[in-house]
Order: C-alpha cells, then structure tokens, then sequence
C-alpha cells in the first residue's frame, strides 16, 4: 500500500497526506468547548495587524471567549491598529472547512493588503484549524487551499490553546517555518493538548475550557508573545 501511494503521490506527496492525515485525526478527537460571545465590528480596510483567529468546537460564531480574550490583551499591548477576523466555519467536526477559509483569508489579505501583519490563531478545534493551514502543504482530505509559497513572510505570529496536535508533538515539528515565531499554550493537564491516561479526562476537561486559559493569564502570554513578533 505504501508503495503505491508513493506512485501516486510521490515521497513528498506522501509525507504531506501523512501529515494532513495526523492533524485531521488529531482534530476528530475534540470534545466540545465553551460557547462564546459574538466579535466586535471589524477595523478598516488594510490594517497595520490583524488577527486572524478559529474559535473552539461548538463557541458561537466569532473569535470565541478565548480568542476575544486574547486579542484584546494584544490591543493594549501594541500602539498600532489590530483588527480581528473570525475564521468562519461549523465549529463541529469540520476542520477542512475552517482551514479553507483560514487559508482563503490569508491569500486574500496578502494579495489586497501586503503589508498588513497577520496573527494566525485558535483555540481547542480551532487550533487544529491552523495546523492544518500551516502545515499542510497540499490538499487532502477536505483541505484544498493550501498556501503557496512565500505567504510565511506576511504571518508575524502564531498562537495557538489547547492544540490537539500536541499529543503528536507541537505544531512547528510539521513545519518548521514557524518556529520562532509559534507560541502553543497547554493549560495544566488539559488532556485536549498534554497526553495524560484516558481515565483522568473527566476530572482534568475544566483545564481544558477557555476560562481556566484566560485566568491563568495564558491570554496575556500570547499576546506578550505575539507583541513582540509585530
């Protein structure tokens, strides 16, 4: 079988479905999140920074609790306008279809507004979202927008709560790009992102909600981070 798929595929085609695949199933295991408030009205047209930010599985559409949490927290940090985008997807199951139109956005604003600086970001389900943008470099699976070269240089940061992938290991093993400018946040034993006896995730799932990040001040970590990224 695997000799096949290379035939078809090619090596390197092989190792990004290997990878595509990793984070689609890595997704799949999400529980539900917690809801959250719609996001504010979005900034003008190019704006110096934007936040572009998939919210966790089953949070009503917008940012979410801990997205809003965190791009406020980046707003009082940075002197430059910082607008916000909210991925626009089911927040289900359906991580291609948010990663699409992660993808989509990005291309757009770096097509129409160059040199605005992107934040990508995500929480819980939404996080998956994200890897999938960043690290997989063809379509597969659902995914058909993957970003083509040199769109790395317009994303000035990337964070990213309670990431499912981590139980694979961080998000910048898939690609490396991000490396210096990735902050991934484990809150605890949230057993969502630290790998922990499957017995335990009924006692542990409170660590994994938006509220135990925000109040652990992991909100304001990332936006310290991302703030001196911009």
């Amino acid at each position: 079988m695997r000799a096949l798929l290379i035939r078809k595929f090619g090596a390197v085609g092989l190792a990004a479905v290997t990878t595509a695949t990793a984070l689609m199933l890595a997704a799949a295991v999400l529980p539900p999140g917690t809801p959250a408030a719609p996001p504010s009205a979005a900034a003008a047209s190019c704006p110096p920074v934007q936040v572009v930010f998939a919210r966790g599985r089953n949070e009503s559409p917008g940012p979410g609790v801990l997205g809003n949490a965190f791009i406020s927290a980046l707003r009082s940090k940075v002197s430059r306008t910082v607008d916000a985008y909210a991925v626009r997807y089911p927040a289900d199951t359906e991580v291609a279809q948010g990663a699409n139109d992660m993808s989509h956005h990005v291309q757009d604003m770096v097509n129409n507004c160059p040199d605005t600086r992107l934040v990508l970001g995500g929480y819980s389900l939404g996080a998956a979202v994200t890897d999938v943008v960043l690290a997989a470099p063809i379509g597969a699976f659902g995914f058909d927008s993957p970003l083509p070269p040199g769109v790395d240089q317009h994303i000035a940061a990337v964070a990213l709560f309670g990431n499912g992938s981590q139980w694979a290991g961080p998000i910048t093993n898939f690609n490396p790009t991000y490396n210096d400018r990735t902050i991934e946040l484990c809150h605890g034993a949230d057993p969502i992102c630290n790998p922990a006896d499957p017995n335990t995730w009924k006692q542990n799932w409170p660590q994994h909600l938006a509220g135990a990040y925000i109040d652990a001040g992991m909100a304001n970590q990332a936006a310290d981070f991302v703030a001196g990224k911009l």
